[in-house]
């Protein structure tokens, strides 16, 4: 069986020589790297990753954790982490905490006992002063999608507030008199954000806020068609919706047809996310998008500038991704592109 040992041997160099070919190529002459590599090919070499972080004190692996592996939303997200880090020699370790604080303390404690190199936390329902479990064992790591005030920190993110209103405003220019809202759950800071942009729409137009057209949902395609449910029962048919996120919009949509009215014509709907799907469905579904894939590889490369320097306090950014409204058939618009707010 190989060992770095005896590649030693037959490459006529130290076992240090090596180990440096293998952790730190760029150290060694071209000449006896080559060498090396070609008795590495010869005898099949794997190295031992256990053995190699023993010495390294590194693992080549990062923790993603991500609230819903179901959602289209976050496979995106992995992708653009991914593509960062496996150019790098990067393995990615994948956790799903169903939006559950308890669960995603428990897979940060279980990727930390991995010794990851660094945390990627997607949407995370944790409070400031729990990351000190991370940042005790000076783990580097990244939030990603939530802006977290008052914190040393990095965060890549985006305004849901802003999106909210965009959506809320764009239906209200657009003429709709009534326009109701199905949340995300409450006891998550995007939803609250969310509502706070649609409650500030309204309010800056001129529109009464009643609480009676804002029903929770649960983030999934059944409570979006269960919320509009609730809202036709006990408010009648409103205008139009602004919906959280896009597979509530999508459930929306579908109870909408089966309560015997059309998208848009009776009832016209705004989603959040820009999922693939939006653009397929019919009508096709106007939404806020906030690219995704582009917020994966941000936060990748942020961490990646943190694994890889040898200083032991690093500066924590905050990067803002700005969200759009993308208009399609199902607001009453033929489908284009419009920016409302610069």
């Amino acid at each position: 069986m190989a060992n770095i040992r005896k590649i030693s041997e037959l490459a006529g160099v130290s076992v240090a020589t090596v180990s440096r070919v293998l952790n730190n190529p760029s150290t060694v002459s071209e000449e006896t790297r080559n060498r090396v590599i070609q008795v590495i090919e010869e005898m099949n070499y794997v190295p031992n990753s256990i053995a190699r972080s023993l010495t390294t004190n590194r693992t080549s692996t990062i923790g993603l954790i991500i609230p819903n592996i179901l959602n289209p939303l976050y496979p995106s997200i992995a992708k653009g982490v991914e593509d960062v880090f496996y150019k790098k020699g990067y393995n990615i370790l994948l956790s799903n905490t169903e939006y559950d604080a308890k669960r995603e303390k428990a897979c940060i404690e279980m990727l930390l006992s991995k010794k990851v190199d660094g945390l990627i936390i997607c949407s995370s329902a944790l409070k400031n002063t729990e990351f000190n479990i991370i940042t005790k064992q000076k783990v580097p790591f990244v939030l990603l999608g939530d802006y977290v005030e008052d914190s040393d920190i990095n965060v890549v993110y985006t305004d849901y507030l802003l999106g909210a209103y965009m959506a809320t405003t764009h239906l209200i220019k657009a003429g709709y008199k009534t326009i109701a809202h199905i949340s995300g759950p409450m006891n998550r800071r995007v939803s609250i954000e969310k509502l706070e942009g649609y409650k500030k729409a309204l309010c800056e137009s001129g529109y009464k806020y009643d609480d009676e057209y804002v029903i929770t949902g649960n983030n999934q395609i059944d409570g979006g068609h269960l919320a509009l449910k609730k809202i036709l029962k006990k408010k009648g048919k409103p205008d139009a919706i602004f919906v959280a996120n896009d597979l509530m919009a999508l459930g929306a949509i579908e109870a909408i047809k089966v309560a015997g009215y059309t998208v848009p014509g009776d009832i016209a709907v705004v989603g959040f996310d820009d999922i693939d799907v939006a653009s397929l469905v019919e009508p096709k579904l106007t939404t806020i998008t906030h690219p995704v894939y582009r917020m994966g590889l941000t936060a990748a490369r942020l961490l990646l500038d943190n694994v890889l320097t040898e200083e032991e306090e690093c500066f924590k950014q905050k990067i803002f991704i700005q969200p759009m409204l993308k208009v399609r058939k199902s607001c009453g618009y033929d489908n284009r592109i419009e920016e409302i707010f610069s």
